[in-house]
């Protein structure tokens, strides 16, 4: 099969990269190669490559896209149009990344899922919503995977550096008042893999079971590495980002149980296999 990975340079798309080289004819194109929000370039590229799949991994990040709402609404929004465009033209099929940023968070208990309708509150989570509408509507063969607190080498968010930060000693500003799903990334493209697969399109939702805050998190790697961690406990209004973020943000896999797919393993698992197999003494 012949695979086309856009924003192949980020943390997902990379981990795709790695799991399909081996029995795909992949194609990466990070974002200097295919700017999404072209619309022409983007259709030539993806005609000339003709795909049978495209996987879409680029985005605007959370505070970029207060500072430059308009790049947000091209590369967040009209980029996944242009791509579910192109692919409709060649018959090709589409996974598209979103967020946990499409729901409010102003629930108290319980996990989002694909039923629950979403009220963005910041801009990228807007424009991260209207990306999904868009693809909906231009291509009926679609994969929307929407994730959270995604994770793993290669990236420097603040979940994977977590554990080196940790064990150079440095202090860490944690927020408490901030629950949601983390991903591991690896098992993010395992379960991507494996709903593909299977040819039902629709919208998923695929992270680690359990939920957790940033505390949480950061306690639990230091857990796993027998060391103290230096941590500062701040609330999420006393950082003053420039983006809005969801209070509360836990997903559930509810399309990927009627799958026949197994749970996906707590997120405490998964972070143990992270940081084993990333380990690295200061």
């Amino acid at each position: 099969m012949k695979i086309a990975i856009v924003g192949a340079g980020g943390l997902v798309g990379s981990e795709f990269a790695r799991q399909f080289a081996s029995e795909y004819q992949v194609t990466s194109f990070p974002h200097a190669e295919l700017d999404v929000s072209d619309r022409e370039s983007t259709a030539l590229k993806i005609f000339e490559l003709r795909p049978e799949l495209i996987i879409n991994c680029a985005v605007v990040g959370v505070d970029d896209c207060e500072r430059k709402p308009e790049l947000a609404r091209a590369v967040n929004s009209r980029g996944p149009e242009n791509l579910a465009n192109a692919a409709a033209t060649i018959d090709a099929a589409l996974v598209h990344f979103g967020s946990n940023y499409v729901f409010d968070g102003e629930r108290k208990h319980g996990l989002y899922t694909i039923d629950d309708f979403p009220r963005p509150i910041s801009v990228y989570g807007r424009t991260k919503l209207a990306g999904e509408d868009a693809v909906r509507v231009v291509n009926d063969r679609h994969f929307i995977i929407r994730t959270s607190w995604v994770f793993g080498p290669g990236k420097d968010n603040f979940f994977s550096t977590v554990p080196q930060s940790i064990l150079t000693g440095d202090e860490i500003r944690v927020i408490t008042d901030v629950a949601a799903s983390a991903t591991y990334v690896c098992d993010l493209v395992e379960r991507s893999l494996e709903i593909v697969s299977r040819r039902k399109y629709g919208t998923y939702h695929v992270v680690n079971s359990g939920l957790c805050s940033y505390l949480e998190f950061v306690q639990e790697a230091a857990r796993v590495l027998g060391v103290n961690a230096r941590i500062k406990p701040v609330t999420l209004r006393e950082l003053q980002l420039p983006a809005a973020r969801p209070y509360y943000s836990p997903m559930a896999c509810k399309q990927s149980e009627l799958l026949d797919l197994a749970p996906m393993r707590g997120w405490q698992t998964a972070l143990g296999d992270f940081i084993a197999n990333n380990r690295r003494e200061p």
